[in-house]
């Protein structure tokens, strides 16, 4: 009977084990952001908790003048009840961002593993009453707080494998000696310009860009290891921050001798602790540049423009709204996408594109400012700008199942949402818009997403909210906006948002989808 609920406590782990472990990657397997989110959910997980730590708890003092061998039977019902709840809820459960089985992860899994059965027979070993309720505790919550010790044993390790790949990385790019290497960084809009800038260079050169959000040390690693190959001109390279010395580190190891910042703006206040370090960190991408590089800044982005840049190399800007090299008049948009005209000092260039919003004109102009540099072709830009498909879920228009979808779900900004917003007033038919809001915006958040809820009157017909508890910002600030409110809901998961939109809509209208939180911060 011991070995019997033995293994049910295992199985009765698996699940507990699963989420944590989950959220620990969606905090990017960082301990202290890890924390900040257990501090910040420890409230609604020990709602979730309560009834099952009320029952194991009336449980075992009840059994306390029971011999050990029915407290066993006790356990092993209960501990075998618990494990069926479990794994039948999973096996319901969908998430916005599932688990991803990487061998990081996978090696974390077997530590975890030791480390509970090393913690589960001492507590076998040991043999009273109360160790089998403590056994049957750990197999609910322990995995949360495992996370810790088996972060900290796995840390050597992968230090280890990481600085082996990066070399490998390095020497791949030291055989290429004549590749032409283009960094891109911002708080928004880096990814988008990386896919234009691609595009618009893979009219002349074999270009190879990071695919997706592969701006991290080792999602650049992998794409430099896995699809860097001889034939390769240019390397586009994304480069994201969320600490201090990041583009740094990215900028030596890369060594591109073009860099383009899109934005700075208050992304990531959580980690970097000061606008003034983000907006520092963000520059480093102009001077780490070599001498003779050559740097595209957006002058309409008042903290670039500003910027004291401490070295000497060449740059030119791009903007709507300030004096720069490169610009952009006459903008039209339609359900087919924009046109505009770029002006370059004397010379005037019409432009069609399927994209939509002026940051993604913002974002072409910066491509654009590059391609010049390497003396490609108005006409060839033109070409590559009209073909470009659009970029997955940056202001994409879809249409699915009948309504018509502007899909700019990917970490939304205040600029950007800003820009999606002008977008949505412009489209035929009611308007919607769907969203969680923003996060990772630190002690500003409540004041942007407020502002964000304000900025939706006159511009949408009816907002749909998911998550009461982080959406509280943005409902206020459609009250206070004047918004009709019987035209705002709140629904807790994105299906049931889905669900409503369905309902309230037609094949005539736009629904802007702004924002889609991993599970971690969707509540």
């Amino acid at each position: 009977m011991k070995i019997v609920y033995y293994i049910i406590i295992l199985i009765a782990a698996l699940v507990p084990g699963k989420h944590a472990l989950h959220m620990f990657q969606q905090n990017r397997y960082e301990l202290e952001r890890y924390s900040a989110w257990i501090a910040e959910n420890i409230e609604g997980g020990a709602r979730r908790a309560a009834i099952p730590a009320l029952i194991i708890t009336a449980v075992a003092f009840s059994c306390m003048r029971l011999s050990v061998s029915h407290v066993l039977i006790f356990c092993t019902c209960i501990a075998g009840l618990l494990s069926v709840i479990l794994i039948l809820r999973e096996r319901k459960a969908t998430y916005i961002k599932p688990l991803v089985y990487s061998d990081r992860v996978k090696r974390q899994i077997i530590v975890m593993t030791i480390l509970y059965l090393l913690i589960q027979f001492y507590l076998l070993y040991r043999f009273r009453r109360f160790n089998l309720w403590a056994m049957l505790a750990l197999s609910y919550f322990g995995p949360w707080l495992l996370i810790y010790p088996m972060a900290m044993i796995t840390a050597p390790v992968e230090k280890r494998v990481n600085e082996g790949f990066v070399n490998d990385a390095k020497r791949i790019l030291k055989e290429h000696d004549d590749l032409i290497k283009i960094g891109i960084t911002g708080s928004y809009g880096k990814t988008t310009t990386k896919n234009i800038m691609g595009a618009i260079l893979s009219e002349q050169y074999n270009t190879l860009i990071t695919p997706a959000s592969y701006n991290t040390p080792m999602g650049i690693t992998r794409t430099i290891r896995e699809m860097m190959k001889p034939i390769h001109k240019v390397f586009v390279c994304e480069m994201g921050a969320d600490h201090v010395g990041d583009i740094t580190y990215l900028m030596n190891f890369v060594k591109p001798t073009i860099g383009a910042v899109t934005s700075i703006g208050p992304q990531h206040l959580s980690t970097f602790g000061s606008q003034e370090n983000i907006t520092r960190e963000k520059m480093q991408m102009i001077e780490c540049l070599p001498k003779d590089g050559f740097g595209v800044l957006n002058a309409d982005n008042d903290l670039i423009r500003e910027y004291p840049i401490q070295s000497k190399v060449e740059t030119v800007t791009y903007g709507l709204h300030h004096e720069a090299d490169y610009t952009a008049e006459n903008i039209t948009y339609s359900i087919h996408g924009m046109k505009f005209t770029v002006v370059n000092k004397d010379t005037r260039v019409e432009f069609e594109t399927r994209l939509l919003g002026e940051l993604n004109v913002l974002n072409i102009l910066c491509a654009i400012a590059v391609a010049r540099h390497l003396n490609i072709s108005w006409e060839t830009i033109q070409r590559g700008v009209k073909d470009m498909k659009q970029v997955e879920h940056r202001l994409e228009q879809r249409r699915i199942n009948g309504r018509m979808f502007i899909d700019d779900a990917f970490n939304s900004n205040p600029s950007g949402a800003a820009m999606a917003l002008d977008v949505l007033a412009m489209m035929p038919g009611k308007r919607v818009i769907v969203t969680p809001g923003m996060i990772e915006l630190g002690d500003q958040q409540d004041s942007i997403n407020r502002a964000f809820g304000a900025s939706m009157k006159g511009k949408a017909d009816e907002v749909i909210l998911v998550g009461s508890r982080q959406t509280e910002s943005i409902y206020e600030g459609l009250r206070l906006s004047g918004f009709d409110m019987d035209h705002v809901t709140t629904v807790d998961r994105v299906k049931e948002a889905f669900d409503l939109v369905y309902q309230i809509t037609t094949g005539e209208d736009t629904i802007l989808l702004e924002n889609d939180l991993p599970d971690a911060f969707n509540r």
